[in-house]
């Protein structure tokens, strides 16, 4: 997946441009993005301020890192069960 040259405050700040009132065409214009790229940048952070962006991506980091807690716990648990499985 292709990595997009703005930062995630930047694309808020962006945004906030449209929210106050500057026509999207000079916005697009201005920062050399598509019509699609705005209105995807739209739909996923609109109303988004830079905070809860931040801690929307801790969340996203210790949820994978449960996941694979739980992926590592669950392997070993077959493993364990298939050893106990094999001396009954």
């Amino acid at each position: 997946m292709k990595k997009t040259k703005f930062s995630e405050s930047q694309i808020v700040a962006i945004l906030q441009e449209g929210d106050a009132g500057l026509p999207v065409a000079q916005i697009l214009r201005k920062y050399g993005i598509s019509q699609a790229t705005y209105y995807n940048w739209k739909s996923k952070y609109g109303g988004a301020s830079v905070p809860e962006l931040r801690r929307l991506k801790e969340l996203e980091l210790e949820n994978a890192k449960l996941k694979r807690m739980y992926a590592d716990l669950a392997l070993e648990n077959a493993a364990i069960k298939d050893v106990l499985g094999r001396k009954l």
